[in-house]
């Protein structure tokens, strides 16, 4: 395909409702259909990834203040708690993060 032949995104949507409702929504941001859905799949990739580098930092964070606390001396006992919690607490920003998706 040469550069200046354009080719459609071919959106097919199993659900009448869904596909009105991402119609809808795409005509209220004065959009087509295809670039609503890609600019929604954006703006869902940057929020995960926004998503773990506050996690990342937390857990740089806790670490660095773990370390220059205890040393190199940490147990392997207390490793693993972190480890554990720091898990947790991804698991729980991913369940927070699904709760907030939109139409696409």
């Amino acid at each position: 395909m040469k550069a200046s032949e354009k080719k459609a995104m071919s959106l097919r949507f199993p659900n009448a409702e869904q596909y009105d409702a991402i119609a809808a929504a795409a005509k209220a941001a004065d959009m087509s259909m295809q670039e609503y859905v890609l600019s929604a799949a954006y703006e869902r990739a940057t929020a995960v990834e926004r998503v773990f580098l506050e996690a990342a930092r937390e857990a740089m964070e806790y670490t660095r203040e773990a370390f220059a606390e205890l040393g190199d001396n940490v147990p392997d006992s207390d490793r693993h708690a972190a480890a554990l919690a720091a898990e947790r607490r991804l698991a729980e920003l991913d369940r927070a993060e699904a709760g907030h998706g939109n139409a696409a």
